[in-house]
């Protein structure tokens, strides 16, 4: 099977090869890299209500680092401090939920301990019942 060939038109009169263009170069250039993440509102939300021995307040330190290094360019040290803030604010995060547990255990024990306490109370002086 022979494969035809397109037809071709001649050039037009007055036009020669030499004023056409030869080739035509095509630069692509990578898409940019997405800055580095600085977890900045993170940073914030932890030092507001999460800020257990200050991780927060550190995580927000290095947040604002992560920040300045990304508007100097400098994406490999914003990348690190961004990573950094990162770890203080789970950190933060994962001790005061176990710290908000804790407490909510302590309390529960609590009551019921002080409940049972009343209880064998009563039951030992029957008419020390407030009136």
């Amino acid at each position: 099977m022979e494969r035809s060939l397109p037809p071709y038109e001649p050039l037009a009169e007055g036009l020669d090869m030499e004023g056409l263009p030869r080739s035509t170069v095509v630069t692509v250039e990578p898409p940019p890299r997405p800055p580095p993440r600085d977890h900045l509102a993170w940073s914030l939300c932890s030092v507001l209500y999460a800020n257990f021995c200050c991780l927060g307040f550190m995580a927000l330190v290095f947040s604002i680092k992560s920040r300045d290094r990304k508007v100097l360019r400098d994406y490999s040290g914003a990348l690190s401090y961004g990573s950094t803030a990162k770890y203080l604010n789970i950190t933060a995060l994962v001790l005061n939920i176990f710290l908000v547990a804790l407490i909510i255990t302590l309390i529960a024990t609590g009551t019921i301990t002080m409940m049972n306490i009343l209880h064998q109370q009563q039951e030992q002086y029957p008419f020390h019942r407030p009136t």
